[in-house]
């Protein structure tokens, strides 16, 4: 059995896996950590990453209809001779039947990497990925802590700048979840403090979060929080901005249901641990936060999540004018709920 430990994979990805084994699957649910570590792996093996004769990108829905593609693929001498990476992309379908026969089959000079989605143990791709002695399963699951610290040193490192340690551990707070989205947020606060040499917490709180998505999460918390002026007064306000009321709704329910998660996963943690381990919570949301998980327990959460659910149907059946009532309607039913302490 050749799956990866999560530990180890960052030292197999630097170091590039044995040259014997032919194919390595990369999976799991973070999408954006999945795909940044098929392309350095296809693209590690090659001496030149941009010749396109060298590089195959092949769509898994293909090889699931045309198993033998992939050997065929597989078995092709390059133009030029030399090293080259097939790279499978995700697919609807099972390929599984083209991966057992590439694996029956002697392969040298060619890495063939398969790019997949949140696979389940019996999944029958990550099964034979597993099972084989000729290949690899590398799981991709969202950052931790230290993951996250190593990703924003790294990045900042290569444009010259370092960053402030109240920073990055307010920075660190802030990302999880999707290696990409992490990385399109560091890569965002980079290109802000270009040619300044550090990164400070100023220019975190003023890049990393976007300020509608700050307005509406004050919106929401207020209502959990059971702030009825507040939630009065943010909703009219986003009526005046046009405010989708189903995006209002959404982030909401979202919300709810994270909650419900927590409570649900973490019996017998207090408030603040949960909250801690809320990743991606901003660290000014916090407190807030703490005090709605305290405040709401699973059924309560069923229930908001129901209401939340109900209004999010009715608002899309109605005209725009009666869709922004339902949404402050159902707000404020929450936010009552949760003024009843």
């Amino acid at each position: 059995m050749t799956a990866v430990r999560p530990g180890d994979i960052e030292d197999l990805i630097r170091r590039g896996p044995d040259p014997r084994i032919p194919v390595i699957l990369v999976y799991g649910p973070d999408t954006g950590l999945v795909t940044e570590r098929a392309k350095a792996l296809a693209e590690s093996f090659l001496p030149d990453a941009t010749d396109p004769f060298a590089l195959v990108r092949i769509d898994g829905d293909l090889l699931a209809s045309d198993p033998g593609r992939l050997c065929d693929e597989a078995g092709t001498v390059g133009l030029f001779g030399g090293k080259r990476s097939i790279w499978v992309r995700p697919s609807s379908r099972n390929f599984a039947p083209a991966i057992e026969a590439v694996l029956s089959i002697p392969v040298t000079d060619t890495r063939i990497v398969l790019e997949g989605g949140d696979f389940a143990k019996g999944n029958p791709v990550r099964a034979l990925c597993e099972k084989s002695q000729r290949a690899l399963a590398i799981p991709c699951y969202p950052d931790d802590e230290r993951a996250l610290g190593d990703l924003i040193d790294r990045t900042l490192r290569a444009r010259d700048l370092r960053i402030d340690r109240e920073a990055r551990e307010v920075l660190v707070r802030s990302l999880g979840g999707d290696r990409r989205a992490s990385l399109m947020e560091i890569e965002k606060l980079a290109l802000y403090a270009a040619g300044q040499g550090s990164v400070t917490l100023d220019d975190v709180e003023a890049v990393v979060s976007d300020v509608a998505a700050s307005v509406l999460n004050t919106l929401v918390d207020a209502a959990f929080d059971g702030r009825i002026e507040v939630v009065e007064r943010d909703s009219r306000r986003f009526r005046l901005e046009g405010l989708d009321p189903a995006q209002v709704l959404g982030s909401a329910l979202r919300h709810a249901t994270a909650m419900l998660a927590l409570r649900l996963d973490n019996p017998e943690k207090s408030s603040s641990a949960m909250a801690a381990a809320w990743r991606g919570l901003h660290f000014k949301r916090k407190a807030s936060v703490e005090r709605q998980l305290g405040l709401w327990g699973p059924a309560r959460l069923r229930q908001a999540i129901d209401i939340l659910a109900q209004a999010v149907l009715a608002s899309r059946r109605a005209e725009p004018a009666l869709a922004e009532a339902i949404a402050s309607a159902a707000l404020l039913r929450i936010a009552e709920a949760g003024r009843r302490r």
